[in-house]
Parts: C-alpha cells; structure tokens; sequence
C-alpha cells in the first residue's frame, strides 16, 4: 500500500509548524466502542487545545466507525481519514488500556501510515484505564507507537482513570494547560513554532 503524501511534505523540505491561530487540530479514537468514554476524552483535550492554541478541532475520528476496512490495505473508504490526519497539526490520540497496552484497531489503523510520515505533527499521547497501574501504559507503549511514525510528542501524555469521567472538561484544561507552560501556547511572546524535519 502507498499513502498519500503528507499535504506539503516533500522530499527533504523543512517546513513551519505554528501552535497558534490556524492550528488544526484532530482526534483518533481507538476504543473499539463507538461514541465510547475515550472518545470523550480524545474530544475533551483536543477542545482544550484548540482553545489554547486558538486553533480549530477539525475531526474526531472514532476508529469503530471504520473496523469493516481497517485490515484492507488500500481500501478507499480510508482514504478521506488518512488525509484528515496527514493535514494535521496536532493529534490527539487516545485509546483505552487492553491488556496494559493501546487497542489492536489503534495499531491497525496506525498500520496504515508510513514509518515517519507525521514528521513535523505534534501528537498528544492519552489513554483511559480502570486502575492507576496501568498508567505508564500511554508513555511506554503508545508513545513509542507515535514517535515510530514520525510525531513529536507532548511530555507528559495523559492518562485518566475511567473514574474521573465526570471530571473530563476540568481534567483536560489541567493537562493541556500544563502542556501550555513549557509550549508557550496563548501567550502574549506569539505563535510557538517548530520546525518540521
């Protein structure tokens, strides 16, 4: 399978990443439930940061939506959900603990994208577990996963107990608003930027 080119990206161009007005902004859900508490998750912390950023929630993809494709490399009906996540600035990736590592849907969608093909997209590792032993599951696990297809990650990721789901809108202002202290994100200095290798 050959998927498409990240919108921009060429060989060896080095290109600008602003964390700023004009950010686009996608979630990934890779809970095998639809409409699921991840879901809530992944959509509570990418609304945090498109506030903080000034940017634009573009999509929450939810991966249950696409299982009867996501073992058919090449099959079309992706083709619209690869692009929305190669246009990305930032992604917010979540999945719930299975076995103290991400969902099998998340790694067979990730499947899909070419080794190194989110250079220059920021991605935001979360996870929701039933017990705080499963925490380190987001950093040494699906960390590693992003990091492989070429996303720079945020530090710390975020992992919430399935017990703080009444909590989420507060829960996900805290993080992002830690992750906004060392990213200079709304502050008065102007747009952050990276640059993309």
């Amino acid at each position: 399978m050959e998927p498409a080119a990240k919108p921009g990206q060429s060989g060896g161009n080095r290109q600008r990443l602003a964390l700023g007005p004009g950010t686009i902004i996608v979630g990934v859900v890779g809970n095998p439930k639809a409409r699921s508490r991840t879901h809530q998750m992944v959509t509570a912390v990418a609304e945090a940061f498109a506030t903080a950023s000034t940017g634009r929630v573009d999509a929450v993809i939810d991966l249950a939506e696409l299982k009867p494709w996501l073992f058919d490399f090449g099959a079309p009906q992706l083709t619209p959900t690869l692009e929305q996540v190669l246009r990305a600035d930032v992604l917010v990736v979540g999945s719930p603990v299975y076995k103290a590592t991400y969902t099998g849907l998340l790694k067979a969608f990730c499947d899909h994208i070419v080794q190194g093909q989110l250079t220059g997209t920021l991605a935001l590792p979360t996870m929701m577990g039933g017990a705080d032993r499963h925490a380190l599951a987001v950093e040494l696990h699906l960390r590693p996963l992003l990091v492989e297809l070429g996303a720079m990650c945020a530090t710390p990721g975020l992992y919430m107990l399935e017990s703080q789901v009444d909590q989420l809108g507060a829960v996900a202002a805290r993080y992002v608003e830690q992750l906004g202290d060392a990213m200079l994100l709304g502050r008065a200095q102007g747009d952050l930027r990276g640059t993309r290798h």
